[in-house]
């Protein structure tokens, strides 16, 4: 009886061990799958070099803080030379800059727009979406509260590939112009971060039917 015992526990081991590799591999596959669907998305629709770049009427330039725990951050900072680049290439007629204003003491869109137009982008070509809270909800909103079905993003590669596979998910025609990206140990941080924010997107869209935090009144763009 006492060894009949062992064998039933070793097998029982054994089984509980295989279960958990499989959903190991089930998820890892998952993983996989999430962040290969938005580099697949985005195929032949980002532009590093302005003199590619097809005409856009609409520019979405995605928001970040201006300074982490006290030190400039080479996001925002890359983001906006980017969008100068874009600009007086001659390519874009308005320029859209979503981001977070989750107080009066934090407003991405403010800091992004004053930033602009002290790079000599016109102040009545710039709209701030002061609900930007997540790349989602920029990119819905851009459609659905200012109207555009057809834009240029403007932020880091691995956003940019996020954000066209949303708006493909929501009929927009979007393509992307990629900043420079951030190498110092920040942006391995971000790139880590951006594996999970890849599945969130995959579910989002997939399964969960995320809709934006929130809506609104139409705006018209100039």
């Amino acid at each position: 009886m006492k060894a009949a015992g062992k064998g039933f526990l070793r097998r029982w081991a054994r089984r509980l061990v295989l279960g958990l590799l499989a959903v190991f591999a089930l998820l890892a596959a998952v993983v996989a799958y999430a962040n290969f669907t938005a580099v697949w998305a985005s195929r032949g629709r980002l532009f590093s070099d302005v003199s590619e770049l097809p005409a856009a009427k609409v520019g979405l330039v995605f928001g970040t803080t201006d300074r982490v725990n006290g030190r400039e951050n080479l996001y925002f900072r890359y983001r906006i030379d980017a969008a100068v680049r874009v600009w007086k290439s001659g390519k874009l007629e308005t320029l859209i800059v979503s981001g977070d204003n989750r107080s009066r003491y934090y407003n991405e869109p403010d800091k992004m727009k004053q930033a602009l137009i002290e790079r000599g982008i016109p102040e009545e070509r710039i709209v701030c979406d002061f609900a930007g809270l997540r790349t989602l909800d920029s990119v819905v909103r851009a459609k659905e509260i200012f109207g555009a079905d057809s834009m240029l993003f403007i932020s880091q590669r691995f956003q940019n590939e996020r954000a066209i596979y949303l708006a493909q998910a929501n009929g927009i025609e979007a393509f992307g112009f990629n900043a420079r990206d951030v190498e110092t140990q920040a942006g391995w941080k971000t790139k880590i971060r951006e594996v999970g924010a890849r599945v969130k997107m995959w579910l989002d869209v997939n399964f969960l039917n995320t809709r934006p935090s929130h809506l609104g009144e139409k705006v018209e763009l100039p």
